[in-house]
């Protein structure tokens, strides 16, 4: 059985905690012992560049990130990512909270954490989760990649949607939300996209560049672009850059 997946079904979320104290870190994970059915700490981190290999190996779900520490402090970490995952910042001062809002921080906990404060914070964030793709109970489909002919359940607010994902044309990562673009909907899901490209078959997605995850078959046209780009325009007209980086793997994958 998958060590994150919960006795209800669903999946816990994967958390990481950076920080330079190990007191520090002993004790939020002490914390965080008694929310084992929501949450599984998979790493630790002392420093800012232990975090971003940490974030970059585990893809987690939530960060425990404090701000002040040597060399590289909790903000210029976070600049540091193609991609910033969602964050609660742990800190012992109160003067960097707005700061920490400004990138889209779920919370802002002081040190030393107040227990009941962590819970309240846990339970909000398993709140939103309802706004994920529901985490599948087949241990078929929980064992491969998601295809075109898969169908996916979002929930954004009280509306729900079930579409083909061979309907869907791109993912756009909005902070620490998803938007989701077919037909005419538009749903928010509160997911990274680098989780999200996990879950799909790079056969059907592709991550164009940070922002985007587009459905290779509503690709109309592809031209060259800036500084080694690519720019492909899908069926509904829509224009996505393709970074350097990546267009050198579109072309590899799709080339004969």
């Amino acid at each position: 059985m998958d060590q994150y997946k919960s006795i209800k079904g669903y999946n816990r979320m994967k958390g990481i905690i950076i920080d330079d104290e190990r007191l520090a870190r002993q004790e939020l994970r002490h914390l965080l012992k008694k929310h084992n059915e929501a949450i599984t700490i998979v790493a630790e981190a002392s420093n800012g560049i232990e975090g971003i290999k940490a974030i970059q190996e585990h893809s987690p779900d939530i960060v425990f990130l404090d701000i002040q520490m040597p060399e590289m402090d909790g903000f210029e970490m976070l600049k540091q990512l193609d991609e910033i995952p969602k964050v609660i910042f742990i800190s012992a001062y109160d003067d960097y909270a707005l700061d920490a809002f400004k990138v889209n921080a779920l919370d802002y906990l002081l040190k030393p954490v107040d227990p009941a404060r962590l819970a309240d914070t846990l339970e909000k964030i398993k709140a939103e989760t309802e706004n994920e793709f529901f985490s599948p109970v087949s241990n078929t489909r929980e064992e491969r990649k998601l295809n075109k002919k898969d169908r996916v359940f979002i929930k954004d607010g009280e509306k729900c949607f079930y579409p083909y994902l061979e309907e869907i044309r791109f993912f756009e990562s909005q902070g620490n939300y998803v938007r989701v673009f077919f037909k005419d909907e538009r749903p928010m899901i509160l997911r990274s996209l680098n989780a999200l490209e996990e879950k799909l078959s790079p056969e059907d997605f592709f991550r164009a560049n940070r922002k985007y995850l587009i459905n290779i078959h509503e690709i109309d046209s592809v031209e060259n672009w800036f500084n080694g780009g690519l720019k492909v325009k899908l069926s509904d007209g829509t224009e996505i850059e393709i970074s350097r980086r990546q267009a050198i793997r579109f072309k590899d994958i799709m080339s004969i």
